[in-house]
């Protein structure tokens, strides 16, 4: 068995592909990239707080996603800053690499007897 490759962009797990594509057009922070993709799926699809972040700092340090923190002031019931993040050029690669995978995949003849 093959160890996984951290570069390996065919190797984005649903839940990275998810929230890569929630950056694509615009920056957002946490509770907006858990909306847009519980939004995007009616609700069949939800993610919380304790996968969202250790997921986003795996997509930081494999350079899809960039963050910053926010210029606002702190919640002031929690405290927290917001911190936002964007797709990178390596990021969309990544996702177009998936994707042209996937659509070359679908497309795929059956060798004759293979049904």
């Amino acid at each position: 068995m093959s160890k996984r490759n951290k570069d390996d962009t065919l190797d984005l797990t649903l839940i990275e592909e998810a929230i890569l594509n929630a950056l694509i057009f615009r920056e957002r922070y946490g509770l907006e990239i858990m909306n847009a993709i519980a939004q995007a799926s009616n609700g069949e699809r939800t993610i919380g707080f304790s996968s969202l972040y250790p997921t986003l700092r795996k997509l930081e340090q494999r350079g899809f996603v960039s963050s910053r923190w926010g210029d606002e002031a702190p919640e002031e019931t929690t405290g927290a800053r917001r911190r936002y993040y964007k797709i990178t050029g390596s990021g969309l690669q990544a996702l177009e690499k998936k994707q042209q995978f996937l659509n070359t995949l679908q497309q795929l003849q059956p060798v004759l007897g293979e049904l």
